[in-house]
């Protein structure tokens, strides 16, 4: 059953991505729709290599059930006037990384009310384009809830908008954005969330790596391909590295 409520501001931020998306003539490939459930709640655990998978799986998800998700994102986006203002309005949950108990608990709230729940359970975007270790909190979500943990993979997304690159106009048209969406994860609540996590990371690289095979375009020394696929994107280490410094830096 589809959700029936009216949210003017999210369908018509939905509009908004659906218009931008049209003009840069991006080709969405989608395989797995049917393990979005049409009604209730589930945790989406997804990848992120790039700025713009949010906007993307929402796009995805809405062309297949018209069903809106609710993405958990760190509290420094709604603390800012404008962009805060339309996150609380689509209903987005804030995230202060350094005490995220509240952010937990409205998720909590949120599925058992039947909604779809956005995580990005790397904390972060992947520069290797590879998936990084994983935080449990999409599992322990899960769980808790008794809903459904759904692992979905995203490649192509980090060539419109990714960490520290900057991509002209005519680099976005016509890109193909790959989309899986996995089969349900169920995680029972005495289940081992860093074991269940942990598969979930596997998962999610298993589906990576089987839409880099499928993907059309080579990735033979662009930057948008991780190293030991004969790109030149950081190797993991490198990424983890630059990560670390970059880190050490903000906190000083």
């Amino acid at each position: 059953m589809r959700e029936r409520s009216i949210e003017p501001v999210y369908t018509s931020a939905v509009a908004i991505g659906r218009a931008l998306f049209g003009s840069w003539r991006l080709r969405p490939v989608i395989s797995g729709a049917e393990n979005i459930p049409a009604s209730g709640g589930a945790v989406l655990a997804i990848t992120h290599f790039g700025y713009l998978e949010f906007a993307l799986v929402e796009w995805a998800t809405w062309l297949h059930t018209k069903r809106r998700i609710r993405f958990m994102a760190k509290k420094e986006a709604f603390d800012k006037p404008v962009v805060g203002a339309l996150l609380r309005s689509m209903k987005h949950i804030s995230v202060n990384r350094k005490a995220g108990a509240a952010a937990y608990a409205d998720a909590i709230v949120a599925l058992e009310r039947g909604e779809l729940i956005g995580v990005f359970p790397e904390a972060g975007v992947s520069a290797s384009f590879t998936v990084r270790d994983l935080k449990t909190g999409a599992a322990r979500l899960a769980a808790e809830a008794g809903v459904p943990l759904i692992p979905v993979a995203v490649w192509g997304g980090q060539r419109l908008m990714t960490k520290g690159r900057k991509i002209r106009w005519a680099e976005r048209l016509g890109v193909q954005v790959s989309f899986t969406f996995g089969s349900p994860i169920s995680v029972a609540a005495d289940d081992d969330v860093a074991a269940t996590t942990d598969a979930l990371r596997d998962r999610l690289q298993e589906m990576v790596d089987q839409l880099q095979r499928e993907y059309p375009v080579s990735g033979e020394g662009q930057w948008w391909q991780p190293a030991d696929l004969g790109g030149t994107a950081p190797t993991p280490a490198q990424a983890a590295a630059a990560e670390a410094e970059r880190v050490r830096l903000r906190e000083a």
